[in-house]
């Protein structure tokens, strides 16, 4: 049997002109391993994880970083079984596999023995993007979350991971880690609320961002205000900001089942691209 693991291998600076063709290839769909890759500069250890290759006739095909998610890039499906064979040997030390669901769900199948079962699995998550100003109004009373503003979004961003993760960003470090996340998003001006009477009853965040595109996250409705149309106004108040002022392409990943949601992201101008799919630990 061909040993696939020989073909990967632990990528450095001299490697980085490789990983920006590979990246360069798809940037939308890439943005978060691009904006990585950008903020690590010419030295790959600060990453915050490693970077596989996976070489196919005599250049490099294929990426996978690997930090506190184990994130597949233009996986062709022999990159897919030497990524997940390498992942398999070294031991699961991630949170989180996700990207492209053709990539992630046979390394998911290949990983569930060992590191199964999985604490939630989002087998289909639209992958959307946008690229021409929000089709709707945007919502006037959404803007940029000042520092002095940092507790309201801290504990607005708690209640909404969760939510959303099932589990407390404070299990681990009392929220030291997760409230230094949520400060530099408000130092780089990507955090954005309605705040009303001292309470954030929206917000979103550009999570990560590059020259060609950014990505919106964190997207949260205070539950009581739920059902109060808050929601597209919000989020294409945060891609008309995004849009003039940060990269050409807006995009955003969302959970299938969410309908409201995803009705939601289609009001405002999001189109599908892609699907991708998580599986969470």
């Amino acid at each position: 049997m061909l040993d696939t693991t020989a073909q990967v291998r632990l990528l450095r600076a001299g490697d980085l002109a490789a990983i920006r063709r590979v990246l360069d290839a798809d940037p939308v769909t890439n943005v978060f391993v691009d904006a990585r890759v950008r903020a690590a500069g010419s030295d790959l250890r600060r990453l915050g994880g490693q970077m596989w290759g996976f070489d196919e006739d005599g250049q490099l095909a294929s990426l996978c970083y690997a930090g506190a998610n184990l994130v597949p890039v233009a996986a062709t499906p022999a990159a897919v079984a030497a990524f997940g064979d390498r992942a398999l040997r070294l031991g699961r030390h991630c949170s989180s596999v996700w990207g492209p669901r053709e990539a992630v769900a046979p390394m998911w199948e290949a990983l569930t023995p060992a590191w199964g079962p999985a604490r939630g699995v989002r087998a289909a998550q639209p992958f959307l993007t946008m690229r021409q100003q929000p089709t709707v109004a945007v919502d006037p009373s959404v803007r940029r979350v000042r520092m002095d503003e940092l507790d309201l979004l801290y504990r607005a961003s708690v209640a909404f991971f969760r939510e959303e993760l099932g589990v407390s960003p404070e299990a681990r470090d009392g929220g030291a880690f997760y409230r230094a996340r949520i400060a530099d998003l408000v130092s780089r001006g990507h955090a954005f609320a309605r705040i009303e009477k001292g309470e954030v009853v929206f917000k979103a965040e550009i999570g990560v961002a590059t020259p060609h595109a950014f990505q919106i996250q964190g997207v949260w409705v205070r539950p009581d205000r739920r059902g109060e149309g808050l929601s597209r106004p919000g989020v294409a108040a945060v891609a008309a900001v995004g849009l003039g002022e940060v990269a050409p392409v807006a995009t955003l990943y969302v959970n299938d089942f969410n309908v409201p949601a995803r009705r939601a992201y289609a009001g405002v101008g999001f189109k599908p691209a892609t699907t991708f799919m998580t599986v969470l630990f």
